[in-house]
């Protein structure tokens, strides 16, 4: 697949690059796993001569020697000797640059907690003692969410305060889903787009496997996914279970019963009869997996009407059908399970439509607070509500997969009756939309 997008994130690594000319730069970049991350930084520096160090689990001594391998071939510099310490690698380049420009990635830099944790001491000591004569361009990136934060911002920890720059790296956004389909499938159905957007979230590595194995259409995504062959049947277990260690059990509990629509505490912990306060405040604040979710004009983020959210699609997708039906997967019951799939996929979607046209509205830029409404009782509900309290106007839309389901006049109602309690708004320019698959 040919490389998509990603041209801000490509433009401010080169101005930080042109920045490291003049004083060391300390770039930290971070995002969930198959994001994109590798390919970014190395897209980014493909024209001029970098360091590229991956970290990957094994001792401290094998690793300075495939750095070693890495230095000597880059930079035709030897390293005198054996030096079995990355700390001492990481200053003789800092050292290096004070004459000679140089930019160095360092991969899955939080692997270096299991390696050695004096590593980031160490480099925080000839960090501070040198950066400013050094024209190093460091750049380091991270997978597992928690530990990079850990890292980076615990007040605690050595390294915190000394990056100049952070990079998080989100999903392309849904303008690029449809021109990574219609490069592979000109003639794509919106199902198809919808369907690519609800299983990948925009994820780039997954994107890229589908588009590899020829799974242009809805039917073909659900087939691949769900298949003998399928590399993502284990993925969010091989992901999560590193975030969330000894307690993952719970956690992918809590995450299971989200992805089926239950997503009030109290809810979820009666399904699991255990308190859950404890794991809910790390799955929103440390591993950034879930958000608070409260109708968007509710005044606080204490509202009785609290709702909590998976925010990752394709976590949501393999919550929702790998996860609860790993017994038919166990059997090998594949074609059972894709058709499980294909019988709820109408409703399944019908939600994600509707996050499609809240994340379009955010990706535009043109509003102040993007969101829907519901209040306690279920009388009044309304898929997407998007706000410019500049330009003083309010839209709202009804989202439905079928557009003959569509009623504007149902949802003038509703809104009149909501703004009645919201009087702030009363003199906003207001709109009313229906948005289908059609519109897609």
């Amino acid at each position: 697949m040919k490389y998509y997008d990603r041209e801000k994130e490509l433009s401010t690594l080169r101005a930080i690059k042109e920045l490291s000319l003049a004083t060391g730069q300390f770039t930290v970049v971070t995002g969930r796993r198959r994001i994109g991350k590798t390919q970014l930084l190395l897209k980014a520096f493909e024209n001029e001569n970098h360091l590229y160090f991956f970290v990957s689990k094994k001792s401290e001594v094998l690793l300075c020697k495939d750095f070693q391998v890495e230095i000597e071939k880059k930079l035709g510099v030897p390293i005198l000797g054996e030096v079995n310490s990355v700390a001492a690698i990481l200053e003789y380049l800092i050292q290096y640059a004070k004459q000679q420009s140089i930019t160095l990635i360092i991969d899955e830099f939080q692997e270096f907690m299991h390696i050695n944790p004096s590593i980031f001491s160490d480099l925080q000591k000839v960090w501070d003692l040198n950066q400013k004569q050094s024209k190093i361009n460091l750049i380091v990136s991270g997978s597992v969410i928690s530990m990079m934060y850990h890292i980076f911002q615990n007040h605690k920890e050595p390294l915190f305060g000394r990056a100049n720059h952070t990079l998080h790296i989100k999903p392309f956004e849904t303008s690029v889903l449809k021109e990574i389909l219609s490069d592979y499938s000109p003639n794509y159905k919106p199902d198809d787009l919808l369907a690519l957007y609800s299983f990948t979230g925009g994820v780039a590595k997954y994107v890229q496997i589908l588009m590899d194995n020829k799974a242009f259409t809805k039917d073909a995504m659900i087939k691949y996914l769900i298949s003998e062959n399928s590399i993502l049947i284990n993925e969010a277990k091989n992901i999560l279970i590193e975030e969330f260690g000894k307690e993952y059990g719970t956690y992918f509990s809590i995450l299971s019963e989200l992805a089926q629509g239950r997503n009030r505490r109290s809810e979820i912990e009666s399904s699991l009869q255990k308190d859950i306060g404890g794991y809910l405040t790390k799955l929103e604040k440390d591993f950034n997996l879930i958000k608070r979710n409260i109708p968007i004009l509710s005044k606080t983020s204490e509202n009785k009407n609290l709702k909590y959210i998976l925010e990752d699609n394709f976590f949501i997708f393999w919550f929702r059908f790998i996860f609860k039906y790993m017994h038919i997967i166990e059997i090998g019951a594949y074609e059972q399970l894709q058709r499980i799939v294909l019988r709820d996929f109408e409703t399944y979607s019908g939600l994600m439509l509707e996050k499609y046209y809240r994340t379009k509205a955010i990706e535009a830029k043109q509003y102040t607070k993007v969101g829907n409404y519901w209040n306690r009782t279920g009388t009044i509900e309304i898929d997407f509500i998007a706000i410019n309290e500049i330009d003083k106007n309010i839209t709202f839309a009804d989202v439905k997969r079928n557009p003959r389901r569509i009623k504007i006049e149902q949802l003038q109602e509703q809104s009149i009756l909501l703004l009645q309690e919201y009087k702030e708004f009363s003199d906003y320019k207001k709109a009313f939309i229906g948005w289908s698959l059609e519109d897609l």
